[in-house]
């Protein structure tokens, strides 16, 4: 038994050596599975390119390509021998529980998985397309790299999912970024097909053909991809479990991809159809076919994105109030950016036809293009953000979801402003810029107006945005002041004598007070005496009876039987 300091020192020793150690194994295992991916990585495309040269055999794409031949022999018959030995090694190490807990072994698990489903997918796909549209021999090494990288993921899916050595950290990360990947790519190939199809039907087949290619041939091909992504979002979204996930990634997927990716396509698309509907109505200065040539795509992303948005934003609403409030925070900035920038183009337009009357049809149109922008992006922030609803803001920071969500809502309203702020100092630079020019004597820019009507625009919406977010967010912040001057403590500070935990009491003491606290022991109690008692029916007692009680210092002693005595103090 060592004395005078010893223990602490050896202590000391003993923890600064465990540090160390642990960072070396950290360190460790990051470069072993980074050198890891990387060699997997460089075996696959070396396996791509001799798997390609063989079933291209015989084609003038076989012949001529020495240094790819020897790179991908390179590769193969050295890159793979590593990366199997290197697997060997590591695969090994993970019978111990804190190998497979490790992040790196996570992060090569879901880099590895993710890398290899793209690729697989996207390649497999496109020799799908290849194939419908004939005449090609493009589709033997796309079919190459699809095969050599599915069997990749297959081998990465063995190991994630495997009973004992799966990785412990990141373990629902394969199957919500899986989930993703298999929505954009499906939702992309839909809007393409559907985009097609409707074309075909507005213009007429001839002219929504492409150059050489019927049009039920680009139909057909983008049905391909649309089958392919939704498979690969069905098997991890149900098969995998995804849409059960609750964790922070999951969440953020939800909101990112499901929320504001799907309501940009939505907004955006329907945004564009209104633009062509108003320029059929009051802008036919171009051909017919020309006028058209938009509308089917706008159309095709406003369908297939809002049922992509509905269905997200009805998962959000079964989640916590948190993220259902999140969703409604990101689906009202995007509709407030279209919107914005409706205003923008308006006031661009209107500076332009004051300047010039006779403008023509350029002025006109931008107009119409802004007035569709402030329609639906104003429609939609009005929906979601509801300015006319009075905020329950009375409590300064209350607990659990509604108190982050109330400071969720006040981070938007401080970001949007600082936004707004920022933009709108950068057009006024751009203005003074473009008038200084004017002024001392550049003419090949036009006229003052020509030359600071766009950031003049953008500076009208920038403005009118962050006034109205700075108001709100002053508006808010009076009530969050009148709430906290309503509970002004009456208390200064409080003397806690007590010989329980005195954890639970400081807490009860400091909500309902707010007064600073000093804990003395008591001497005649054994430490931790009453405290089997229930701490929390001796915490709302004693908040019950500070009630009332006001006073510069106040002294409180709990007694071991629970009695609790409040005592004002002079001075």
């Amino acid at each position: 038994m060592a004395t005078d300091g010893v223990p602490e020192a050896g202590g000391e020793v003993m923890g600064t050596d465990s540090a160390v150690g642990g960072a070396q194994r950290t360190v460790r295992r990051l470069i072993t599975y980074l050198l890891l991916f990387t060699l997997v990585v460089i075996a696959a495309v070396g396996l791509s390119g001799l798997l390609g040269r063989l079933l291209v055999a015989d084609t003038v794409l076989a012949t001529g390509d020495v240094a790819g031949l020897a790179r991908s022999l390179a590769f193969a018959l050295i890159g793979g021998p590593l990366a199997a030995l290197l697997w060997w090694v590591v695969w090994r190490r993970l019978d111990d529980e804190a190998e497979r807990a490790s992040v790196g072994w996570g992060l090569y698990v879901t880099g590895a998985y993710v890398l290899s489903l793209v690729l697989a997918t996207s390649n497999l796909l496109s020799t799908l397309a290849t194939l419908i549209g004939g005449r090609s021999l493009q589709w033997r090494p796309s079919l190459a790299t699809g095969l050599v990288w599915a069997a990749v993921w297959v081998w990465h899916r063995w190991m994630w999912r495997h009973p004992r050595k799966r990785p412990v950290d990141l373990a629902g990360a394969p199957t919500v970024l899986g989930s993703y990947i298999g929505l954009v790519i499906g939702v992309s190939g839909a809007v393409s097909a559907l985009s097609a199809l409707l074309d075909a039907a507005l213009r007429g087949a001839p002219a929504a053909a492409a150059v050489g290619k019927p049009w039920w041939v680009s139909a057909l091909q983008s049905l391909v991809w649309a089958a392919g992504g939704g498979l690969v979002w069905w098997w991890h979204w149900n098969h995998d479990g995804g849409r059960r996930l609750r964790g922070d990634l999951a969440s953020v997927g939800l909101i990112a991809v499901g929320v504001l990716g799907a309501g940009v396509l939505t907004l955006g698309g329907a945004g564009v159809t209104v633009f062509v509907l108003l320029r059929l109505a009051f802008d036919r200065t171009e051909p017919m076919d020309q006028l058209l040539e938009p509308l089917a795509p706008a159309v095709a992303a406003a369908a297939i994105g809002s049922v992509v948005w509905v269905y997200h934003r009805g998962l959000a609403r079964c989640r916590s109030e948190a993220i259902r409030q999140g969703s409604r925070l990101v689906t009202s900035g995007v509709a407030l950016v279209a919107a914005a920038s409706g205003i923008g183009v308006i006031a661009n337009a209107a500076l332009a036809m004051a300047a010039a009357p006779l403008a023509g049809s350029g002025a006109r149109t931008l107009l119409l293009g802004g007035i569709s922008s402030l329609l639906v992006g104003g429609v939609v922030w009005w929906l979601m953000w509801r300015p006319l609803e009075r905020t329950p803001a009375a409590a300064p920071s209350p607990a659990g979801d509604a108190g982050n969500w109330q400071n969720a809502r006040r981070i938007y309203l401080i970001v949007v402003f600082g936004l707004s702020a920022v933009v709108a100092v950068i057009t006024l630079l751009v203005i003074g810029y473009r008038m200084f020019e004017y002024v001392l004597g550049d003419v090949s820019g036009g006229s003052v107006v020509d030359r600071i009507r766009a950031p003049l625009g953008l500076l009208v919406a920038a403005g009118l945005v962050a006034g109205y977010h700075f108001a709100v967010w002053r508006h808010e912040r009076a009530i969050l002041a009148a709430a906290g001057t309503a509970r002004k403590r009456t208390i200064g500070h409080v003397v806690l004598v007590t010989g329980a935990d005195p954890a639970p009491l400081h807490r009860a003491i400091e909500a309902a007070t707010g007064a600073g606290v000093t804990v003395w022991r008591r001497a005649d109690v054994a430490a931790g005496a009453g405290a089997a008692a229930g701490d929390g029916q001796l915490a709302g007692r004693l908040a019950g009876a500070l009630e009332g009680v006001s006073g510069r210092r106040v002294l409180v002693t709990v007694s071991p039987d629970g009695s609790i005595d409040v005592i004002p103090l002079m001075g």
